[in-house]
């Protein structure tokens, strides 16, 4: 991978909550949300990440944005820390990082009409455009989004939940970012909405070059959409390649049981599948297992799964496949990406 095409490093990251017990006082637990997650998001990319409901995938992506500190780790713009800079260059830098939340209602001021929600970036940051210009770039980000520019003095409660999601797509183009985190942008909407969705995502990456991070749980939206998969199990990643590699040869035990859980749209496909039954539900992540946090549910765990962790590696030289498995399901080559 060269190196020039990284416009995002997330490097090792890790963010714990503190437990609070009565009066709100620290229990000395912490819910270990992320706990060492790397990866690195390339120009004009889009990464999926996919994982069961906590995981860790919102606390990353409140990570990558900077809502939330990270307890260790660095997540890297360019090379520059997102959680260092200060003053104006963080002003500066957080443009070019721009996110789009999954309830488009909740995420969108009710007393503020269309125009108004999207004027507003340029009031924070007044020195990107100017003041004669903002009516116009407002009109502009209306329709590259797919909503009539008539309509800008209406409320979010007069748009349909998929125009809404829109508004939050023209909000997060308004300062011409490089990079957007999208954080379950489609789990909200009807089906017939969220290919309608999906298929703006891809316009606006081919049209502004746009790079994703995209978190889903709809396995089949992931697979559309991106390029490359990131597969989270309690707070880390455990497996990371290409769209086809990972989703035609899966290499860890979580991958192959997570993708046997989708559905099929083919009936006697569906029939003729293996599915993958895990026992029990996963731990904690107050007190998540001892070396691999997958192994109380692994049907090829081994002693040395509870006394090693094993690290996100690479499976092949020649491809960027990566998993954290001592005992990753068989694969003779790369398969090629599709």
């Amino acid at each position: 991978m060269d190196k020039h095409d990284v416009v995002l490093t997330v490097d090792d990251v890790a963010k714990h909550f503190p437990v609070r017990g009565q009066f709100l006082r620290r229990s000395g637990q912490v819910v270990k949300a992320l706990d060492g997650v790397s990866f690195d998001l390339r120009k004009g990319e889009t990464l999926g990440i996919v994982g069961e409901s906590g995981c860790g995938k919102s606390t990353l992506a409140r990570t990558i944005v900077g809502l939330d500190r990270p307890t260790s780790g660095s997540v890297l713009f360019r090379g520059q820390d997102v959680h260092s800079v200060k003053g104006a260059e963080s002003r500066t830098l957080r443009r070019r990082i721009q996110i789009v939340l999954q309830d488009p209602y909740a995420s969108l001021n009710p007393r503020r009409s269309l125009r108004e929600i999207l004027m507003q970036p340029y009031q924070i940051h007044p020195d990107v455009m100017p003041r004669n210009k903002r009516l116009d770039r407002v009109r502009e980000l209306v329709e590259l989004v797919g909503l009539n520019p008539d309509h800008m003095d209406r409320f979010p409660f007069q748009f349909s939940g998929g125009q809404r999601q829109r508004i939050g797509i023209a909000r997060a183009l308004a300062l011409d970012p490089e990079v957007i985190v999208c954080d379950e942008p489609v789990s909200a909407l009807d089906v017939s909405i969220q290919a309608q969705v999906v298929n703006l995502f891809q316009r606006l990456q081919s049209e502004l070059g746009l790079s994703y991070v995209f978190i889903a749980h709809d396995l089949s939206v992931v697979r559309h959409i991106s390029d490359r998969i990131g597969v989270m199990y309690l707070g880390k990643v455990a497996e990371l390649g290409a769209r086809g590699e990972v989703y035609d040869a899966p290499l860890h035990p979580y991958t192959s049981a997570l993708l046997s859980a989708a559905p099929i749209p083919d009936p006697t496909l569906a029939g003729t599948r293996q599915r993958r039954l895990l026992a029990g539900d996963p731990p904690s992540p107050v007190d998540p297992p001892s070396g691999c946090r997958f192994r109380t549910r692994c049907w090829l765990a081994e002693d040395r799964c509870a006394s090693h962790e094993p690290p996100l590696a690479r499976v092949f030289d020649s491809s960027d496949r990566e998993v954290a498995c001592h005992f990753p399901l068989p694969l003779t080559a790369p398969t090629a990406s599709r």
